[in-house]
């Protein structure tokens, strides 16, 4: 459907209109609603704004001056939806809520042309665009309670049940958090998405919560148009295939005062119940899914021109006409004279500043202050004799899963705002009882179960960061986390970079990970594959080997959570929880100490540094994880022929820790990487790229696990990294 014919329509159907008896304004709009005359007025504005930002953005697209033509054209019933909230409920929306972004901005007290500003910025792909500086075209704004959301997927909504749950959850804790109290949080889409296995997740993790008698004060929003851009959503699929727990309700997206009227209704009964529920708009898709769409090739011509009759816009001013407050000359000299004025905002647009380097780009990616992180993370709980039984400094040397634990305990110590969240972590203490006595010192509201399902638990931690509050969830296996991979990729990392810095999700995610766990194996246990992971632009990746590296590397991922926003995910090698003995049965080498605070400062490991063992001059052996304890053994038994090397533990995935890296290949001139990822997309190919990216030219090797699943049992031994071959590899070098 072509821009000229919805707007041709409207002036026709608008110039057919037959004036009614004045009404007063203050008096609903018509007998039966709540929506008040000046109301509808006021939407009227809102709703044509949006129309017009559509005319705009195509406008734009023909000039070759912008770059995003999917618009909200016969969803603009949802201006309704802002209305029946308030203006400090946060709002996760979908790309075709124009109409609500606008009410909301002018529910704030800004002026009219300021909303439409912000749109018209963001199509431009403008740096002076409010929210992503011409990144990204989303609605968001820090001063409306509106997070940008791409919302392509659904992805957002199990984020937007975490942020329900973090409003009740800062109240419980007595902890300040981002939204009032009395809070409900918004979360639109479309229904194609409701297909979506992140939607899915969105619904059920709601429904269960409630089930369990959380409080989850969120209202899902439906707008459904019955496309998917050329796939039609079978009739009857939304109020038929909604999650049976959820009230739904149910409003005619194309009647202004039938959406307002039921979103106050279904608002209404969020806020006093603070439980969740669904609310379907049923609308129509005018202009297509996007300006490049040909909807000839998959609509008939009846079906478009069926839903032009339906146009919202000219509905409402059918209201306003009918009611005596507007005529249809007024209303068709509003739209020309709105016309001419957003279509002058879009050329001013057009000829603002645009991103002019990779460095602006990527400028709110990942900020980093190492000196502000390293601060952060020598802060000492103010009574820690008050959570030990016994104080960790004061116990025997640790194993890896103690220092977690024990520094996780100084953590939520330190700061009210900690949450321990996942499967089996709080009764159970965790598979391998890393979180064992968190709940019993902190109580079930900061270390709770999940339900299991990867994307609930990493959406109700994108929720909480997001809130004011330090999620630190554990996904209970490294294979686990590919189950909800785009909760990191698509919306924790790049919310940041999509919002410059005005919201931020700090998040340290715990994970289990590797391989070499012995009589409980197999691919889902034994994973030991990390390329999805270290291709996410900003995203930390700490790898430690050793119980007091482990305490440390978490105390500053925490630090730089809180203090950066950073998002982390902190690899914890499931051999190495209960190792002892590094060289002989009983030597107890591989345990250490914990660092009293006093000497946390001098102990902080900062992003990126690395840690080297010994001071051999024959050969550096570049590893991380399991490979340091397989490294350092077989660099023992290289002594033993004269042969000097030294080990370098990353620690860090990403950044890698460069500087060391150069550093330590520089002192002894040849480098062999000990890898137990995968040989095709493991963390090899990364070091050994950037040595000779940075310069090096000296022999480089290595040495890694095979492209294969893990099998059980001692057929892993055949495909994952040996202590015997880094020897082997080791001494090839020296020979």
């Amino acid at each position: 459907m072509a821009r000229d014919t919805v707007e041709t329509h409207f002036a026709e159907a608008v110039g057919a209109l037959q004036p009614g008896t004045p009404r007063d304004p203050s008096l609903p709009v018509r007998p039966g609603t709540t929506l008040t005359g000046a109301q509808c007025r006021e939407l009227f504005e809102v709703q044509l704004g949006s129309r017009l930002l559509d005319i705009a953005a195509r406008e734009l697209r023909a000039q070759g001056e912008g770059h995003y033509t999917i618009g909200s054209s016969g969803h603009e019933g949802n201006a309704a939806v802002a209305a029946a909230l308030e203006p400090t409920d946060p709002a996760l929306l979908h790309y075709r809520s124009g109409a609500f972004y606008l009410a909301r901005s002018a529910q704030t007290g800004r002026l009219p042309e300021e909303g439409l500003r912000d749109v018209l910025l963001g199509l431009a792909a403008a740096t002076e665009e409010p929210i992503a500086g011409g990144r990204h075209k989303v609605f968001g704004h820090p001063a409306l309670a509106v997070i940008p959301q791409t919302s392509t997927i659904a992805s957002h909504l199990p984020r937007a049940v975490g942020v329900a749950f973090a409003i009740e959850r800062a109240k419980l804790l007595g902890v300040p958090g981002r939204w009032p109290a009395d809070a409900i949080a918004v979360c639109s889409f479309g229904d194609a998405s409701v297909n979506h296995a992140s939607a899915l997740t969105g619904f059920n993790t709601a429904a269960y919560g409630e089930y369990r008698g959380l409080q989850l004060p969120l209202l899902f929003v439906c707008e459904d148009n019955g496309l998917g851009i050329s796939v039609r959503t079978p009739p009857g699929w939304i109020e038929s295939g909604h999650h049976p727990l959820l009230p739904y309700f149910e409003a005619d997206g194309c009647d202004l005062p039938d959406v307002y009227d039921t979103a106050r209704r279904a608002a209404d009964h969020v806020r006093a119940g603070r439980s969740p529920a669904f609310l379907r708009i049923r609308t129509v898709r005018l202009m297509g899914h996007a300006g490049s769409d040909v909807e000839m090739s998959y609509r008939t011509r009846r079906e478009i021109v069926a839903d032009l009759e339906l146009d919202p816009l000219v509905g409402t001013a059918r209201l306003l006409v009918e009611a005596g407050l507007e005529t249809p000359e007024t209303l068709l000299a509003r739209y020309e004279a709105e016309r001419d004025h957003v279509l002058k905002l879009a050329a001013e647009s057009s000829r603002r500043p645009r991103l002019e380097s990779a460095r602006e780009v990527m400028e709110p990616l990942a900020p980093r202050s190492p000196s502000d992180v390293a601060a952060d993370s020598a802060r000492v709980p103010p009574a820690r004799k008050q959570v030990f039984r016994v104080l960790p400094e004061d116990e025997e040397r640790l194993t890896v899963a103690q220092a977690v634990n024990r520094t996780l305990a100084d953590a939520m110590a330190l700061d009210p705002g900690v949450l321990v969240f996942g499967e089996d972590v709080a009764r159970k203490g965790g598979v391998y009882g890393v979180t064992r006595g968190l709940l019993r010192q902190f109580g079930m509201s900061r270390v709770f179960d999940t339900l299991l399902d990867e994307q609930a638990i990493l959406g109700l931690a994108l929720g909480a960061g997001v809130s004011g509050l330090l999620p630190v969830p554990e996904i209970q296996y490294l294979a686990y986390l590919h189950n909800a991979l785009d909760q990191l990729r698509g919306e924790a990392s790049s919310l940041r970079f999509f919002s410059q810095g005005a919201y931020r999700n700090p998040l340290v995610v715990r994970v289990p990970g590797y391989a070499y766990q012995k009589g409980f194996g197999g691919h889902f246990h034994n994973d030991n594959s990390v390329a999805a992971l270290r291709d996410i632009p900003g995203l930390v990746i700490a790898s430690p080997a050793r119980p007091d590296d482990a305490a440390a590397m978490l105390r500053t991922c925490l630090a730089a959570a809180r203090t950066d926003g950073s998002v982390c995910v902190f690899i914890e090698p499931i051999a190495l929880y209960h190792t002892r003995d590094l060289f002989e049965d009983g030597d107890n080498g591989w345990l250490a100490k914990y660092a009293p605070p006093s000497r946390w400062a001098e102990t902080h490991v900062p992003i990126g540094r690395a840690r080297s063992y010994g001071d051999g001059r024959d050969l550096t052996i570049v590893t991380f994880g399991n490979g340091v304890r397989m490294s350092l053994r077989a660099a023992v038994k290289l002594t033993k022929d004269n042969k000097s090397c030294r080990v370098l533990d990353l620690r860090w995935l990403n950044p890698l820790p460069l500087d060391d890296l150069l550093r330590a290949a520089e002192l002894t001139g040849k480098v062999l990487v000990a890898d137990e990822t995968r040989r095709t997309g493991g963390v090899s190919e990364g070091i050994v790229t950037a040595l000779v990216d940075n310069g090096f030219s000296g022999p480089i090797s290595r040495v890694t696990s095979q492209d294969s699943f893990i099998p059980l049992g001692a057929a892993a031994d055949h495909v994952l990294l040996s202590e015997h071959e880094i020897e082997q590899a080791a001494r090839k070098m020296l020979s």
